[in-house]
């Protein structure tokens, strides 16, 4: 029996009532206190229901992660531990070498280092509650820390995505506009650039990670994933989730295509001057202080686009986690190597810093 069909026998009791009341009008005050008492027990009845019901949403979620025997857990432990120092590493080192060294203070090199500070942020995110779960039996995360993760995992995402935009910018202005390039990417217009991809990234993040957290979230609390992530959370909604989807859908949308636009018109203004240069080695001079910049837009937007632009028909959790390994923990790892290796001037600065302090380790000795 429904909620309506009780209310409707009710009423019809209480006009019986009420008309055994007319003809006995002693019998109003006792007709009159039974209906209040009915309307109380039902709803003390139908608050008792609704605290069941919250009591059966999710407070945590297991994160399963990589699932497989010991033997082989103990191997992605070690290796992934290998890996997440030598990124926070290598990320500090190219931070330290863009501060002290003064050759270095320029937009590109300004540009690098702040993606080379929210690297070592992002693969901190994920990784270091990963290492965790292969450490702990419970490899559960509390709704609160599901939430945090999201956040700051999308902000770093969103600011990364605006930050490479940034510098395809900054590449195009040097190429295309060389004469103006000194007035168009000033230290002032820099700030408010970087300040921008960073202030962009995590309000969009606030916004998509407020709309999930209103979901109510019930039954199975199993997150087939090794962090927290937007697919999986809203799979295992059980309430409406097309506002939250919607959000989620326009704003990647913003965040993925317009970013990509600005990269890819600079990227055809580039190879258009480029052309346009008529001896061929400085033709190779020009592009090759882009090939750092384009590899790591080819490698991070083709596994971000595969995992956030594609039909929600298309699906794989494995495949999901194999490609989230890319952007998430490879792509942070590299960034610093393909810098260095296809950048002259900060491999021949690191082999001086690393000469020199080698040198000089060896002069004190000699003096001692």
């Amino acid at each position: 029996m429904n909620e309506n069909q009780i209310s409707r026998d009710e009423d019809n009791f209480s006009n019986r009532q009420y008309e055994c009341a007319e003809i006995d009008p002693k019998n109003f005050e006792t007709v009159t206190k039974k209906r209040k008492r009915r309307r109380n027990i039902k709803f003390q009845v139908f608050k008792l229901i609704m605290i069941q019901e919250n009591d059966t949403h999710i407070h945590e979620f297991i994160l399963l992660g990589f699932s497989t025997i010991i033997e082989l857990q103990a191997l992605l432990f070690v290796i992934l531990l290998i890996v997440y120092l030598l990124t926070v590493l290598e990320n500090i080192v190219i931070i330290t070498l863009i501060r002290r060294n003064h050759y270095f203070h320029k937009p590109m090199y300004f540009f690098l280092g702040h993606l080379s500070f929210l690297d070592a942020w992002y693969i901190s995110v994920t990784v270091l509650k990963l290492l965790v779960n292969f450490l702990v039996k419970s490899k559960s995360i509390s709704f609160t820390g599901c939430m945090a993760q999201l956040y700051f995992f999308i902000a770093l995402v969103c600011t990364e995505c605006i930050l490479l935009a940034v510098m395809a910018y900054d590449r195009y202005a040097a190429i295309c506009n060389p004469l103006c390039y000194p007035v168009i990417m000033n230290h002032r217009i820099c700030m408010q650039l970087a300040m921008g991809s960073w202030l962009l990234g995590f309000t969009t993040s606030l916004l998509k990670v407020f709309f999930i957290s209103q979901l109510s979230f019930c039954g199975r609390n199993v997150i087939n994933h090794f962090y927290c992530d937007i697919s999986p959370l809203l799979n295992l909604s059980c309430t409406k989730r097309f506002v939250a989807e919607m959000v989620d859908f326009v704003f990647a949308l913003l965040i993925l295509l317009m970013p990509l636009s600005v990269i890819i018109i600079s990227y055809m203004c580039i190879i258009n001057t480029i052309l346009c240069i008529p001896m061929a080695q400085n033709r190779m001079k020009a592009f090759s202080t882009c090939v750092s910049h384009l590899t790591l837009v080819i490698i991070f937007f083709s596994a971000t686009l595969f995992m956030y632009a594609r039909p929600r028909s298309i699906h794989s959790l494995d495949l999901n986690k194999l490609v989230s390994i890319i952007y998430t923990i490879i792509t942070p790892m590299l960034n610093p190597f393909i810098y260095c290796l296809r950048n002259q001037e900060v491999k021949d600065t690191l082999w001086k810093v690393l000469f020199g302090m080698g040198a000089v380790s060896r002069v004190s000795g000699s003096n001692q």
